[in-house]
């Protein structure tokens, strides 16, 4: 558990670094100029993501805490639907839930995390994804007391952009719960 905490801690942390350090990070810019600085913050993630990926590995083995029960996978599938169209949301221009939010991508990191809560019971799960569901909810609140000091307003949406949306979210949920999910994670959400 030492390596997921570990990569939890680097790779969360240096997504929390507006957060909890804007004035660091405007100084690094700074500093490094804005292409050194995307540079070292993602040396910094993928190292924090390797870790994260070795250490939840590791876990694979350790007992469940609780089984959840056989429903709470079929609704966890649902939400990641969700999760996936609102990650789409987030790079479609001109679509009414990026209007509507702001920042849908840590919505649907929040929603994914959430679903694989209620899905999974060992303790390297409840840890992982409880920690982005925190990191997720923490960056939310943050990106839009942001947005509202800073008088950010999103572009409106349109049916066009919104059906893009629904189009790409559907066909990447669908690409990863029948193939990628088996082929990266090692689980089968539907078999």
């Amino acid at each position: 558990m030492g390596a997921l905490l570990a990569g939890l801690l680097i790779f969360l942390g240096a997504h929390s670094v507006r957060i909890v350090a804007a004035g660091w990070r405007e100084r690094r810019i700074a500093q490094l100029g804005a292409n050194g600085w995307k540079g070292l913050y993602s040396l910094v993630s993928l190292a924090g993501l390797v870790l994260i990926v070795w250490g939840y590995g590791m876990t694979r083995g350790v007992p469940e805490l609780w089984s959840p029960p056989l429903w709470t996978r079929h609704l966890a599938s649902l939400f990641t639907v969700i999760a996936f169209v609102l990650v789409a949301a987030a790079y479609v221009p001109k679509n009414h839930i990026k209007a509507a939010l702001g920042h849908p991508m840590v919505a649907g990191v929040k929603i994914w995390a959430f679903a694989h809560l209620i899905s999974n019971g060992r303790p390297g799960d409840i840890l992982l994804f409880g920690a982005f569901m925190v990191w997720a909810i923490v960056t939310f609140l943050a990106a839009r007391r942001r947005d509202r000091a800073a008088g950010t307003r999103y572009p409106p949406g349109a049916l066009a952009g919104d059906l893009l949306v629904v189009a790409i979210g559907l066909a990447a949920w669908a690409l990863f719960a029948f193939a990628g999910h088996q082929w990266l994670i090692g689980v089968r959400p539907f078999g």
